[in-house]
């Protein structure tokens, strides 16, 4: 045999050996990055949810607010969430969040009751029928009962014909975790007997779902405003209070007491002495409406539907931060004399420099200024601490409360109204939580950009398409003429 066949059939050995050598170390490096994936991922398994679960939904919808960690760190009791639902059955949004509440506090717990094994056990909390995916908060002897609809609401949209819905799950669990650690409800009295209107459905919804007990109150009946009054709501007056209902409510304010009023202008008379609670503060009434001439300071065409400028304060922040706006329709303008010497006034929402106030509200003819119109800017809502601890937060439309203007903002009119009216009662806690639209929110737009966007989709788009299209035909026939 040759010596060259010898040296080749050594080489080839020696490399037979180290292609074993360098698999056998890739298989045993295989080996052990798979053990050690399998020991990350048995223990990440072990993890809360909120530490390996991520919320990119465009609405948050598996995140919780503040305002719930506020009310859960805040336990000393313990709270079971009994989930009645069958095996196999549960929704993957509710198990998400209850997992949530149960990773925030050792005093909450979950608790799974199916219904197959256990018929009877709701018929101790409702008499209701019951869906899969309710649930049923218990903290001792009080309890609250929360169905599958309470959870998923849904809304007949008038305009589409259509049901819009949305996620309240956490909005009614931490409003039943509230209600159920909860000795005694803060009172409201909602004041009767000038022809005021019904508080809204979603107003009153959410005063209910905020654990707030509510009581009609005529100052005509009484000698004094109930102890207990932990706020006085005025909606809509049609007409003016008495000297008497004045003097009632100015002392209740000086001695602690809250108000929350909502008054616009009215058709017939004035209200001068309500408005005198006002001027006790150094805020004056406008007569008349408030017409806004800026288009990037009104909505849908109707320069009465007012878009303000939202100030900073613990009732707008939420606001602000989450970039929603206010609409304020048939508005009075008020004016802020920071001299007052009985209280702190803030001014919470305003309008532009070019807007005014027409006198005669109802019988407009023209929304354009005219000669005898009030020059803005004007304030059009405010908050005011009384020196003594009391407090007023007045806005001067009786309508912005209405259901079609609060679906309008997008439910930003009435989390405004329930943060002001949290702020009275001293239950920054209770600030709205709001319920997640699984459709969609609407996109609340000043007339301007309205205009804009207009111009640009149906002028300047299609315009610059054919001017593209146009350069690119005479770019071709310039080419095939210097290639013939």
């Amino acid at each position: 045999m040759k010596l060259s066949q010898i040296f080749k059939g050594g080489e080839s050995k020696r490399e037979n050996r180290l292609a074993l050598r360098a698999g056998s170390y890739s298989l045993m490096i295989s080996a052990l990055v798979l053990a050690i994936l399998i020991v990350v991922n048995i223990f990440v398994s072990y993890l809360p949810s909120s530490m390996t679960k991520y919320d990119i939904s465009a609405t948050k919808l598996y995140s919780i607010t503040s305002n719930t960690k506020v009310v859960v760190n805040a336990l000393d009791q313990d709270v079971t969430i009994y989930w009645i639902v069958q095996s196999g059955q549960e929704d993957d949004v509710i198990e998400n969040l209850l997992s949530k509440y149960e990773a925030l506090s050792d005093h909450i717990k979950v608790e799974k009751k199916n219904p197959d094994v256990y018929p009877t056990f709701a018929q101790q909390y409702t008499s209701e029928t019951v869906a899969n995916n309710s649930l049923v908060v218990e903290c001792g002897d009080r309890s609250r009962y929360i169905g599958y609809d309470d959870i998923y609401l849904q809304e007949a949209d008038v305009y589409s014909y259509t049901y819009n819905t949305s996620f309240d799950g956490e909005g009614a669990i931490t409003s039943a975790i509230d209600y159920v650690i909860s000795d005694e409800l803060p009172r409201l009295y909602v004041l009767e007997g000038h022809g005021e209107a019904e508080l809204p459905a979603t107003f009153s919804e959410q005063i209910e779902k905020d654990n707030m007990e509510v009581s009609s109150l005529s100052l005509l009946t009484v000698d004094e405003i109930p102890e207990d009054a932990a706020c006085i709501v005025i909606y809509s007056p049609a007409s003016d209070i008495s000297e008497e209902e004045l003097d009632m409510l100015s002392d209740y304010v000086s001695h602690g007491g809250k108000l929350l009023v909502m008054s616009g202008p009215v058709q017939d008379g004035s209200l001068d002495n309500l408005n005198g609670l006002l001027e006790e503060y150094g805020v004056s009434v406008t007569d008349g409406i408030v017409v806004e001439s800026d288009r990037e300071h009104y909505a849908f065409q109707a320069p009465y539907v007012l878009l303000p400028d939202i100030s900073s304060h613990d009732i707008t922040d939420s606001l602000i931060e989450e970039n929603y706006f206010v609409l304020m329709p048939i508005s009075q303008g008020l004016t802020v004399d920071e001299s007052s010497t009985k209280g702190t006034v803030t001014s919470l929402l305003s309008t532009s420099a070019y807007s005014y106030s027409k006198a005669d509200a109802f019988d407009l003819e023209t929304y354009d200024k005219e000669a005898g119109d009030t020059d803005g800017p004007f304030t059009l809502a405010v908050s005011i601490e009384d020196n003594s601890g009391g407090g007023i937060v007045w806005f001067a439309s009786s309508s912005f409360l209405e259901d079609m203007y609060n679906a309008f903002s997008s439910g930003a009119n009435g989390d405004m109204a329930m943060n002001a009216l949290s702020s009275l009662i001293g239950q920054s806690e209770a600030m709205a939580i709001r319920s997640k639209s699984l459709n969609y929110n609407y996109l609340t737009i000043s007339e301007a950009t309205s205009s804009l966007l207009k111009a640009l989709m149906i002028g300047v788009f299609p315009l610059v398409y054919f001017g593209i299209g146009v350069y690119v035909i005479v770019r071709r026939r310039r080419l095939q003429n210097e290639k013939g």
